[in-house]
């Protein structure tokens, strides 16, 4: 797996090193500006101030794209979340096939799925050894159903009972791999990169605007580098299902285990 720099770095110390820099750029710009103010003529200013919208053009750019995508990710994890209750909760009604004792035995192991699948969701990222653990019990455990199905289908081997079940089983499994799959997908880095280093050069580029003006705007600036960052910050946070303020919502798996708990 390649490793991804800021992945591991909170999220608010990676916003406030950025909104840091593009501070130390637009004042890097201003002096800039001032030093050339003199020599500047309004030619020189009108093609800046060009240079300037196409350059905040780019930066929205940059930032809906991103934003998307990790909007998407946010979604597709969610999606997977219900498409996984919705497997577990298949097997479980199918269990009632089974030829007797697999179906209460399996039907009993598919609750402590459900118990373990919730436990996954509810670890800390930080959590590492406890997500590890987590992880080898709930392949110990879907194999331990697995085999129940094998030994209730050399009792009853027809497909519209057992074969069934046995089905509904392979869906949840895949429902879990792919899962697995979404939660480390992530924003590439090089994008994120690149949108840091669009947003420094705009910060630059209206510092020097400013410089080549009589007067600086310093509080509009400002708060439009706070909101660029703001932003940035819920794009890193939907990027981060575990460990950030916007998490995936668990609510079809804990309303299964709740649909369960009376049986």
């Amino acid at each position: 797996m390649a490793t991804e720099i800021m992945y591991d770095h909170n999220s608010i110390l990676i916003v406030a090193v950025l909104f840091v820099l593009i501070l130390a750029a637009q004042e890097a710009g201003y002096r800039l500006g001032h030093h050339y103010q003199r020599k500047t003529d309004k030619d020189v200013k009108a093609q800046t101030n060009t240079i300037q919208a196409g350059t905040l053009g780019l930066l929205a750019l940059i930032l809906g794209f991103t934003f998307n995508m990790a909007l998407q990710r946010y979604n597709n994890r969610s999606e997977a979340v219900i498409n996984e209750a919705n497997a577990i909760g298949t097997a479980l009604m199918r269990t009632h096939l089974l030829p007797a004792p697999y179906d209460s035995i399996s039907h009993g192991l598919l609750q402590q799925y459900i118990d373990l699948r919730l436990a996954v969701s509810n670890t800390d990222y930080a959590m590492v050894t406890e997500q590890e653990t987590l992880a080898k019990e709930t392949k110990a455990l879907q194999r331990n159903i697995w085999e129940q199905a094998v030994k209730a289908a050399r009792i009853d081997p027809r497909t519209v009972t057992t074969g069934f079940f046995i089905d509904s089983l392979n869906n949840m499994i895949d429902a879990h791999s792919k899962r697995n799959a979404l939660l480390a997908m992530h924003v590439p880095e090089i994008i994120l990169f690149l949108l840091f280093i669009v947003f420094i050069m705009s910060g630059a580029l209206i510092g020097y605007g400013s410089g080549l003006g009589n007067q600086r705007t310093i509080l509009p600036s400002a708060l439009m580098s706070f909101l660029i960052c703001l932003v940035v910050f819920i794009i890193i946070d939907l990027d981060r299902p575990k460990r950030g303020i916007i998490k995936v919502n668990q609510q079809s798996m804990e309303q299964l285990k709740q649909e369960e708990e009376p049986a």
